[in-house]
């Protein structure tokens, strides 16, 4: 039996185009146990699906890597 799908969103500020997307797009989905990462240039909006919780330090540290500042 599989494990249900976990997804939480954050909001990320400083993405202005597509590559923007692409990087943070690469880093949150290096977090483990994520399976899929879903991000809206307009709204900053990154929705992770992942296969348990994933923790806001860790989405945090990777939109960083990226160039980028997770809000809160």
């Amino acid at each position: 039996m599989s494990t249900p799908a976990n997804t939480q969103s954050w909001t990320v500020t400083g993405m202005t185009c597509g590559h923007c997307v692409s990087s943070v797009t690469e880093e949150v989905s290096e977090i483990p146990g994520v399976q899929e990462v879903r991000v809206d240039l307009d709204s900053g909006l990154v929705t992770v699906t992942s296969d348990g919780p994933v923790g806001e330090d860790q989405v945090r540290a990777a939109v960083e890597e990226a160039g980028y500042s997770l809000v809160g």
